[in-house]
């Protein structure tokens, strides 16, 4: 089949370059427009047009993909089917009729749950133990699409939002694969998501991210492998906003107060709604991420405080 990709950052990246690498045509490719980043606000392309661009494929950047110019360009193309993998941009129905064979998202959670932006980053803030990604055809419903095929990751103790997206983004890149294979051969149906089970997952504000050391000590670590790395979790010190890495579980100990925080030859803990946990790394504002212990010492105190009282 004739494709043209849609994404845009670093996690469609399996999924391009395994379609370049199938027995179909990608005959182009769509991305964001180049975005500002740095002091300098220098602008940078995506890593998906980054990757196109070495490939020699014909790049379009609509900043909006109703755009007539785009839609004509699209048309032009021909494609058969519209791969998308994490394109960050609404698709309206005038963009949605042109390829004969439909838009087929790949999107990183076992539909219908964690319908949205954000569906990784939603699973491990719930307790998930298993979640996926599944392959379905694009709908002006949010994700609510008939689906082609799935496939399923065990949520490990150390996933964070980050590794646990990278290892479906490999993972989804052969069943996007597979089923375009199938959709071209015929060989795979289309089926209607059930009623039952849908969940939505907006995507994460950094208010969301601040860590609640009122919750129990496994909600908080989950919470903040979901915050990690983006936005990232937080806490405060006083008036001082603190960044938070992944922490360890200390059910062993539980005397110390809520938010109160302890630095110590065994590490740097703190009291949680149940027992405690054991920071990791933090980082203080304008400084870099250091060893909780460590940054402890610079505070001369053997107890602080963390969050609101």
């Amino acid at each position: 089949m004739r494709l043209v990709f849609a994404g845009t950052p670093a996690v469609a990246l399996p999924s391009l370059t395994a379609l370049l690498g199938s027995r179909h045509e990608v005959v182009g490719v769509v991305t964001r427009p180049d975005s500002r980043t740095g002091r300098g606000r220098t602008s940078s392309p995506s890593p998906v047009a980054e990757l196109a661009a070495a490939q020699g494929l014909e790049l379009l950047k609509p900043r909006r993909p109703s755009e007539p110019h785009f839609l004509s360009r699209l048309s032009e193309l021909a494609p058969d089917c519209c791969p998308v993998v994490a394109y960050g941009g609404l698709l309206p129905r005038s963009a949605l009729d042109i390829p004969s064979r439909g838009w087929v998202n790949l999107h990183f959670s076992v539909l219908p749950a964690w319908r949205g932006a954000a569906p990784v980053q939603r699973a491990l803030m719930a307790g998930d133990e298993v979640t996926g990604a599944t392959t379905f055809r694009l709908v002006e419903e949010l994700d609510a699409g008939p689906t082609y095929g799935v496939v399923t990751d065990t949520i490990k103790p150390t996933d964070t939002a980050g590794t646990l997206l990278d290892r479906l983004a490999e993972h989804g890149a052969g069943l996007l694969v597979t089923t375009l294979d199938g959709i071209e051969d015929g060989a795979v149906e289309e089926r209607a998501q059930p009623p039952e089970g849908v969940s939505l997952a907006p995507k994460l504000t950094v208010p969301e991210a601040r860590v609640a050391w009122t919750d129990p000590a496994y909600r908080i670590d989950r919470h903040i492998r979901g915050c990690t790395p983006a936005p990232g979790a937080w806490t405060t010190l006083g008036d001082r906003r603190i960044k938070i890495a992944p922490v360890g579980l200390r059910t062993d100990v539980t005397h110390l107060a809520v938010g109160d925080v302890t630095f110590a030859r065994d590490g740097a803990l703190v009291g949680t709604g149940t027992h405690a946990v054991e920071l990791d790394m933090v980082q203080a504002p304008g400084k870099p991420w250091t060893r909780a212990i460590d940054w402890g010492r610079g505070l001369h105190t053997d107890v602080a405080r963390l969050g609101d009282r």
